[in-house]
């Protein structure tokens, strides 16, 4: 009993620390996410659809490229709009009309009001958005996680979306789970004592070493971090949005794959052949045997972010993929004008 005692006599002083060390962790975040909503504010559109906010940027084409399917960009894991934005709106404004959507719970989009992270309860809100917009014909482009979230767009708004890329995509079961911070961070109580005392003051140290991650075996774009508002990210809310993401997402995709037979639209699977983040072998393999209208594009020594390291490659690849659709529809129609053509002779 005496030696209980000395025991917790002498874990006071550490305990003590340790709730001090909290505070000032806790006091430092609320500090900085403060710090970073000020920084950083809303310089998109605002919609509300089925009670959640979402922002998005949409940029018109001219009137001669009006009637050009609207390309729609869904940014991967730990992102936000202006990734996607960075790495396209210069190649293709003034072809299309151009569409970057902050996915649910990210950069400025508030979470599905329903509480669920799946890549089917955020294309509810994507599709709702396209029909708010008024966005009849659609190409989805989503990067990563955004791959499946693609795929659930497709199979939500089939009548919308006419083609479908998958740029490095999530789509498919993997071995193995994710990592354990992830874990952590989405747990209910746990998860809010983390993001708030560990997420900031820890994650945006490691930013460098993330980015070296990502963009292997490539260098970080110069500057990227900056112009994609990263900081975002790491606000405890946004952080824990991001981790129920990654933690849901292999079973949803173990169910959502199931379905991939449904997705007749044109669509266009690119991978780099030096991603080691997402592997080629699992996701782009599986969507190519599985969905009905698929071609591959492989890119050379490329990584996990190729809309930045491989631009120009990807762009071209789009470009002929909505030719691909814009001369089926163009068939159709004359098909129906021919069939109305005979029922009125």
């Amino acid at each position: 009993m005496l030696r209980a005692r000395c025991y917790v006599r002498a874990m006071i002083p550490f305990l003590i620390a340790l709730l001090v060390a909290a505070c000032l962790f806790v006091a430092y975040s609320l500090f900085r996410a403060r710090q970073i909503s000020r920084t950083y504010t809303p310089d998109g559109s605002l919609a509300e659809v089925n009670g959640a906010q979402m922002h998005y940027h949409f940029i018109p084409a001219p009137q001669a490229a009006s009637e050009r399917p609207v390309l729609v960009f869904l940014h991967g894991a730990s992102g936000n709009a202006y990734d996607m934005k960075l790495a396209f709106e210069g190649a293709f404004k003034g072809r299309y009309s151009l569409l970057f959507i902050d996915r649910p719970g990210l950069g400025f989009s508030q979470r599905s009001r329903t509480g669920r992270n799946t890549p089917e309860s955020q294309a509810e809100l994507i599709a709702g958005l396209l029909a708010k917009l008024g966005i009849g014909t659609s190409v989805v482009v989503g990067h990563s996680l955004g791959g499946a979230v693609t795929a659930a767009v497709g199979l939500a708004a089939p009548e919308r979306v006419k083609g479908l890329v998958f740029l490095a995509p999530v789509s498919h079961v993997w071995p193995g789970g994710v990592n354990w911070y992830y874990k952590v961070a989405a747990m209910p109580v746990i998860g809010w004592l983390f993001a708030w005392t560990l997420t900031i003051p820890v994650g945006e140290r490691l930013v460098p070493q993330m980015l070296k991650h990502v963009f292997h075996p490539d260098p970080p774009l110069a500057g990227y971090a900056a112009s994609v508002r990263l900081p975002l990210l790491f606000r405890p809310e946004s952080f824990r949005s991001n981790a129920a993401d990654i933690c849901s997402l292999k079973d949803a995709v173990r169910q959502q794959s199931r379905q991939y037979g449904k997705l007749g639209q044109p669509s266009l699977i690119i991978t780099g052949t030096k991603d080691t983040v997402v592997w080629p072998s699992i996701h782009c393999e599986g969507l190519l045997q599985d969905l009905p209208d698929a071609e591959l594009l492989m890119l050379g020594a490329a990584g996990h972010m190729p809309q930045h390291t491989h631009a120009d490659e990807i762009v071209s690849g789009i470009d002929r993929l909505v030719a691909r659709i814009e001369a089926s529809e163009d068939k159709a129609g004359a098909a129906e004008a021919r069939a109305g053509t005979l029922r009125t002779a």
